[in-house]
């Protein structure tokens, strides 16, 4: 249902930029919202930005990456990307897209319905 891409095993100097990819191919929903998270050995999944398919629903932007990243979508293609500027060795961390039955752009990983395979992205110092 989804597939994310991009720079496999992306490796990049603090400071630098990467762009990720998630096609989500075989969506029958009108109303969803997808977007990015990411997750550390040991740690929770992390929200980062969300989008609504609907012009009625919200973006969500985590404070740790406000500024920095940004998402956005081809609703044509059913793909969404994610752009990483500045990033800080804190960024290091496997990345998934997600998508919820939602327009509520939660961006809480709890309430995602599908998930992306994971794409590691690691920023050297």
């Amino acid at each position: 249902l989804m597939s994310s891409s991009g720079v496999w095993g992306g490796l990049v100097q603090a400071g630098g930029s990467l762009r990720l990819s998630c096609v989500a191919s075989g969506l029958t929903f009108d109303d969803y919202s997808i977007g990015w998270f990411r997750q550390v050995p040991g740690k929770e999944r992390q929200g980062l930005l969300c989008i609504s398919s609907s012009s009625l629903g919200r973006t969500y932007v985590d404070d740790s990456v406000k500024g920095r990243f940004t998402i956005s979508s081809d609703n044509a293609k059913n793909t969404v990307y994610l752009q990483m500027n500045s990033l800080k060795p804190e960024d290091t961390a496997v990345y998934y897209c997600a998508v919820e039955i939602t327009i509520s752009a939660t961006c809480d990983a709890e309430a995602m319905d599908y998930w992306g395979e994971g794409t590691q992205v690691t920023v050297s110092s």
